[in-house]
């Protein structure tokens, strides 16, 4: 009989890019590996595989941590996706020493099961085809401000939520200083001096969000990728794994939504947000507060960025450097004097 622990990685990848695996019998299956997951797309299903792996921040290493991993992935992602998660099943070893999914046998692992979403609706894409008008933006605005409405506030102390702050920064900046990048020292030196002025002169700004009781248990890596347009739009892959980088302020977590829909060529999306997000909620932020999570969001994402090219065997270690400098230009103009506008920004399709 085989042992649980002689079904490897790759007899489950393969077992699952098979589209007899699956009771519903997919005409194909393309498999998606990320760092933490691989990703099954299997007809209208998704199934999500985690890996075992294990970082600063979460182990995944043993079968019962990834169970419960899914499962908080369910839970916490039925919340702005109740329609989309449709459960978490095991992946099981039979008598026979084949797998499949559900029924007796013993569990080797555990997967999270979803609907599948339409690519082209999914927020980068429609950014990317021209495909956004106000109304897909101004509904999705909609569906956070209720559901930080909802959240309640986190016990956190307001010296621990700036210290956090500071500690992630001081990353930032080794990182992006580090001459092996060949980053422009001169905009690093002044990005971090903007971000390092609030931290350290007007840390007031942070710690009066976590006294009004602003900062809530969010989704955590709220991008353009994990935004589906709809009736209503739905929000998927919230940060499951580490409640810590969940505890946000919504001023920082629409921010870092505005930033990467600006990566992507559509700047207008963030004051929209951040407009509705105050049309509901009466909480309209100081423009330093949204300009310093911008710039600290910018340095955090072209400091994972660079992280990767670092890592033993990158995937797609062309992708990595040019996406940097990138974030570090998008960080560049929060951290430069504001400059008098004439108009302001006006999305342009309805």
């Amino acid at each position: 009989m085989t042992d649980v622990s002689e079904v490897s990685l790759e007899d489950k990848v393969r077992f699952l890019e098979d589209p007899a695996s699956y009771e519903h019998r997919p005409k194909d299956v393309v498999a998606e590996e990320t760092h933490m997951s691989w990703v099954f797309l299997a007809g209208d299903r998704v199934y999500k595989l985690k890996k075992p792996v294990r970082y600063a921040f979460l182990d995944f290493t043993s079968i019962a941590a990834r169970e419960f991993d899914c499962r908080e992935e369910e839970r916490l992602n039925r919340r702005l996706a109740e329609a989309i998660y449709l459960g978490v099943a095991p992946l099981i070893l039979g008598d026979d020493g084949r797998l499949r999914i559900g029924g007796k046998g013993r569990p080797v692992d555990w997967l999270v099961i979803m609907a599948r979403l339409p690519r082209d609706r999914m927020l980068d894409s429609a950014i990317l085809a021209g495909a956004v008008g106000q109304k897909d933006i101004v509904s999705v605005a909609d569906r956070l401000a209720a559901f930080y409405e909802r959240a309640q506030p986190a016990d956190l102390a307001p010296a621990d939520y700036v210290a956090n702050f500071i500690e992630e920064h001081a990353l930032n900046k080794r990182v992006l200083s580090d001459p092996a990048f060949a980053l422009d020292g001169g905009r690093i030196e002044q990005i971090s001096s903007f971000v390092d002025d609030i931290l350290r002169n007007r840390a007031d700004l942070l710690k009066e969000r976590v006294e009004a009781g602003r900062i809530v248990e969010g989704h955590g890596d709220l991008r353009p990728e994990h935004v589906c347009l709809g009736d209503p739009p739905v929000i998927i892959d919230c940060l499951e794994f580490n409640r810590r980088l969940r505890l946000v302020d919504p001023i920082d977590e629409l921010t870092y939504l505005g930033l990467e829909c600006s990566r992507l060529g559509a700047s207008w999306i963030g004051p929209v947000l951040l407009s509705r997000y105050a049309h509901h909620s009466g909480d309209a932020p100081a423009g330093d507060l949204v300009s310093f999570h911008r710039c600290y969001r910018a340095c955090l994402r072209a400091r994972l960025s660079l992280v990767h090219i670092l890592e033993r065997d990158p995937r797609k270690p062309e992708k990595w450097l040019p996406l940097a400098r990138r974030y570090v230009e998008l960080a560049e103009a929060d951290a430069l004097p504001p400059q008098p506008s004439s108009s302001a920004l006006i999305e342009p399709s309805s």
